[in-house]
């Protein structure tokens, strides 16, 4: 098959107006396409380029690669000749026409052409055009030569180059052209000669590129190079942008793929690009590639040797024996120091998948990798292989090099908690490798219950506290007895274990394979937990939520069992606490009176950080005797309830009495002194208190400090209501007045204004004289009480006495007169003439006004 050729030329580069022409033209070249075509051979001289002819060599050449709109091609070179006339530099352009569906001759690539000698550097003479193309040969060094010394001489931006690419390889690549700055067209040239080889032919035969424009942000190509003078512009236009002269990049590049192709280029073995294309896999995954370079022996980062170890794991059959010996041998081998966790991750993989395939030799190395890695590195994760696949003298050897650094790490509670993933990671190893840790297990996996506690806790999921699912009936798991029988949730993988899902901690899966592997682990864990149960129960039953840990055998577990029932409970029963605490409780199956911790749990698993109701509290208190609650330190709860109650609730007071002859040696002095107030107050409203009980409150008031409001309330109340009865004793109203205490002088004032006091001081005249005794009683008491009363006479006893009759007026100072002496008689209607005179004079003063 022939091609068209084309000559086009440019006779005054640089001067204005100066324009090209087409000055020979093959057949089946349409005037459409050479309008396309000129643009594509179009060449702007570099900046401030002499025009000399002895400096031709110093200009770039533009070597052009185009898919015109017809979908046929064009090759072509435009270069700077030397000029004839006044013109001492002008440009010609030599390139051939490829129609659809025609290949290059020898079906090369295009910038295999790039050092052809068929390229002309002038138009044929008389403008004749020679014969038709029909060999396009690749000139005396092919583009291939040299790439290797190319690559290794560009190794800092290989990467980020052969990624972007890829991507302009694509049939709808992303984004303007790839830019690649070059201080000479023929490196630009070579690195789509780099392109040439790692890529697949088709994505190379999308790559349409020139190796020299002075305007890459309107090029229509996916490939252009420019002069390092050009990089700013190109920047600026958003272009993607290498200097690959210049300092070297610092990101690290996210394709796997192009950082494993620019290692086999830096290593000098382009021959795996095509050895990587004979694997299963995509064009551009990074598993084939990396299994071929880690064969032939090339060093390669973690995440590209943990996706040749999942490649490998996907398709066990892909390699025989012999690569699948050196694939082991490469990730395997010493010397290597950035092994990360997904690496061995994907080594685990490979191990299961090759175990029990290929011969205990060959897998035996990885076995012995992830022990020591799981001994060493902690990483929880690991699928730990079969004690089988180490055993002999490596495995013996294995075994006496782990067991000190196993036993010593075990051993060690003084650094602080170990994470959870690594304790059993280490258990599980100390297992596997036959390490005695009997003497260990009980400490190591007490501090391991604690950690797990800590490890699973929600502190923001508020609405998981078991408690606080009272307060909405209905709410809560309802698979309490599930959890109770050791079942497992949803979600189980492919061996069985409990996959984490919502709300399930990481550590999980690994923990149950542990209780199921390890039963003396088991047993002393789920004692350990028992343990802390009554310390934090609330910890535990939201731990055995998200956990379903498995205690049906024969241990006795009340604590966990009275956990494991709690979220059951509360979502059959709703708000009713009571109910639900005697549900728990039986749960545990012991009798308070035998084992009275199960008080405590089941009291801070129903209750947890609050007070019970004063109901709730005489439940409590009659459940079990005083001696359970003492130990069980539940009676601290009880005596919360009592002194939390709100100042209406009656029954606080009878339970603060049952709790004072409870338990007189448990309660402190401020707590002591709270529960005689509320006492105290049940006999001021009872009517049979001690003598001194005026005293008293402020006293008691003042060592139950800081008082509860409800409590201070409750004790003013009781003591003013009962300091304004007609029959309350003198000498403790002149201890209230001498006392002088502000608060309670105003409490009382405050009762002395209610609605029942007004009442009967207007229909009870002997209680209006009892109350105007007591307000002028005492002229020289404290400045609060002098204050305070005179407030009363003219606020509260003066109304009450206006609304009386003249009758029941004359009786008040009648009875004041008796119970006083005549003297207070005279001045209780001296009083009452003052505001009789006062509303007259008032009323001649508006009389006076008004005329």
């Amino acid at each position: 098959m022939s091609l068209a050729q084309i000559h086009h030329t440019l006779d005054a580069p640089g001067d204005e107006g100066a324009a090209g022409r087409f000055t020979a033209v093959g057949p089946g070249v349409s005037a459409a396409l050479l309008a396309e075509i000129e643009p594509l051979v179009g060449y702007e001289l570099p900046e401030g380029a002499s025009h000399s002819p002895a400096e031709l060599h110093a200009l770039p050449q533009a070597f052009t690669y185009a898919v015109l709109s017809d979908g046929s091609r064009l090759v072509g070179r435009t270069a700077p000749a030397r000029g004839e006339g006044r013109a001492a530099v002008r440009l010609h352009a030599h390139a051939v026409h490829i129609p659809v569906g025609v290949p290059l001759p020898g079906d090369r690539l295009p910038v295999e052409a790039w050092r052809s000698p068929h390229w002309a550097t002038a138009t044929p003479a008389g403008g004749a055009l020679s014969d038709p193309v029909s060999a396009l040969p690749p000139g005396p060094a092919p583009v291939r030569e040299g790439l290797d010394d190319f690559a290794v001489s560009r190794g800092p931006w290989l990467a980020a180059v052969l990624a972007d690419l890829r991507r302009a390889g694509e049939e709808e690549p992303d984004g303007g052209p790839v830019v690649l700055v070059e201080k000479r067209g023929a490196d630009v040239a070579r690195w789509l000669g780099l392109a040439a080889v790692a890529l697949p032919r088709e994505n190379v035969e999308r790559l349409t590129f020139t190796t020299y424009t002075r305007r890459p942000a309107g090029s229509a190509l996916r490939v252009v190079g420019v002069l390092p003078e050009d990089a700013a512009a190109a920047r600026e236009a958003g272009l993607r942008v290498h200097v690959c002269a210049d300092r070297p990049p610092v990101d690290e590049v996210p394709d796997a793929w192009a950082r494993t192709a620019a290692r086999v280029w830096r290593s000098r073995v382009p021959g795996l690009f095509e050895e990587a294309r004979e694997l299963p896999g995509g064009p551009f995954a990074a598993g084939p590639l990396a299994v071929t370079a880690l064969c032939a022996g090339v060093a390669l980062g973690p995440e590209e040797r943990a996706a040749a170890a999942r490649w490998t794991a996907e398709r066990p059959y892909a390699l025989d024996a012999k690569r699948t010996a050196q694939l082991v041998e490469a990730l395997t081998g010493p010397g290597v120091d950035d092994r990360t966790g997904s690496e061995f991750d994907a080594v685990g993989r490979l191990f299961g998948a090759l175990d029990g395939r290929c011969p205990a030799p060959v897998t035996a190395p990885l076995a012995a990798m992830l022990v020591t890695e799981a001994a060493r590195g902690g990483n929880g994760s690991l699928e730990l292989p079969r004690r089988e696949a180490f055993t002999g003298p490596d495995g013996q050897a294995l075994t006496q090099t782990l067991a000190p650094e196993i036993l010593g790490e075990l051993g060690s509670g003084a650094g602080g908690p170990v994470p959870v993933g690594r304790t059993l990671q280490l258990l599980r190893v100390a297992k596997l490798l036959g390490v005695e840790i009997a003497d260990l297990v009980p400490d190591t996996v007490d501090r391991l219950a604690r950690t797990l506690l800590t490890e699973a806790a929600d502190p923001g999921a508020e609405a998981t506290r078991p408690g606080a699912r009272l307060e909405e009936p209905g709410a809560g798991p309802e698979r309490s007895g599930a959890r109770a029988e050791g079942h497992r949730a949803e979600g189980a993988g492919r061996d069985g274990r409990e996959r984490p899902g919502a709300g399930t901690p990481g550590f999980a899966p690994a923990l149950l394979e542990l209780l199921d592997e390890q039963f003396d682990v088991r047993t002393a864990l789920l004692g350990a937990l028992d343990r802390i149960a009554p310390e934090s129960p609330g910890a535990v039953a939201r731990f055995l939520e998200r956990v379903a840990l498995p205690f049906t055998g024969t241990q006795t577990l009340p604590h966990l069992r009275m956990c494991a029932e709690v979220p059951g409970a509360m979502a059959t029963l709703g708000g009713d606490r009571a109910a639900v605490w005697h549900r728990v409780l039986r749960a545990a199956g012991l009798s308070p009176f035998a084992e009275p911790l199960v008080l405590r749990t089941a009291v801070g698993l129903v209750w947890e950080d609050r007070a019970p109701t004063v109901e709730e509290a005489r439940l409590l208190l009659e459940a079990a005797t005083s001696d359970a609650h003492r130990t069980a330190g539940t009676w601290s709860r009880l005596v919360d309830a009592a002194l939390a109650a709100p100042a209406d609730v009656d029954e606080a007071t009878a339970l603060a009495h049952d709790l004072l002859r409870a338990f007189p040696d448990r309660t402190g002095d401020r707590e002591r002194a709270a529960l005689q107030l509320l006492e105290l107050c049940r006999d001021l409203r009872t009517g049979g208190p001690d003598p001194g009980w005026a005293e008293q409150v402020s006293a008691l008031c003042t060592r139950a400090e800081p008082i509860e409001p409800a409590l201070r309330e409750r004790a003013f109340t009781a003591l003013v209501e009962r300091l304004l009865a007609p029959d309350r004793p003198g000498a403790e109203l002149y201890a209230f007045v001498h006392g002088d205490d502000a608060d309670l002088i105003a409490a009382y004032a405050h009762a002395a204004r209610t609605a029942p006091v007004a009442t009967r001081l207007r229909t009870q005249p002997a209680y209006a004289a009892d109350c105007f005794t007591v307000w002028t009683a005492y002229p020289h008491a404290g400045r609060a009480w002098t204050t305070t009363a005179n407030a009363l006479l003219d606020e509260v006893l003066r109304p009450a006495v206006r609304g009386m009759t003249p009758e029941a007026v004359a009786e008040v100072a009648e009875t004041v007169g008796r119970t006083g002496s005549t003297g207070r008689a005279n001045a209780f209607r001296d009083w009452n003439r003052s505001s009789t005179l006062g509303r007259l004079g008032r009323r001649i003063a508006g009389r006076v006004r008004r005329g």
